[in-house]
């Protein structure tokens, strides 16, 4: 059998892509501007650049942030109990109070608190990124 030699054709159905700058380039800081669109930073975290790596770094660091302050809020907020109860040996139905319900009210706040830091630190970086 013989095997045919021609390529097949291909036909591409979609937007025209830029052509972004060579690597060296863009980590020297020069941007050629005839082959280049507009300045994204969300090209610099695609392509794992030290800027890219900057901006994902800062939202880790302001993730990090929230996560410690809430830590260190419920250390304070748990962590002296334990002296409390012990300085208070007659107080049994105390304990079980506060452990069973007084607790529960600031962490549901507290745990609010950080979601919406969360989610308030995401869209910044979104915002930041997607350059609106």
């Amino acid at each position: 059998m013989p095997q045919d030699h021609t390529e097949r054709r291909v036909v591409v159905t979609g937007p025209p892509r830029q052509t972004l700058p060579h690597a060296r380039l863009r980590s020297r800081g020069r941007y050629p501007q005839a082959s280049s669109g507009p300045y994204r930073p969300r090209t610099e975290i695609d392509e794992q650049t030290t800027l890219g790596h900057t901006y994902v770094r800062s939202l880790m660091r302001t993730q990090l942030r929230a996560a410690l302050i809430v830590f260190a809020v419920l250390g304070l907020l748990v962590g002296p109990l334990p002296l409390l109860f012990a300085a208070m040996p007659d107080t049994r139905r105390l304990e079980w109070a506060v452990l069973g319900f007084g607790l529960y009210v600031p962490l549901v706040l507290l745990a609010r608190w950080y979601v919406r830091r969360a989610e308030r630190n995401e869209r910044d970086f979104v915002r930041l990124v997607e350059d609106r």
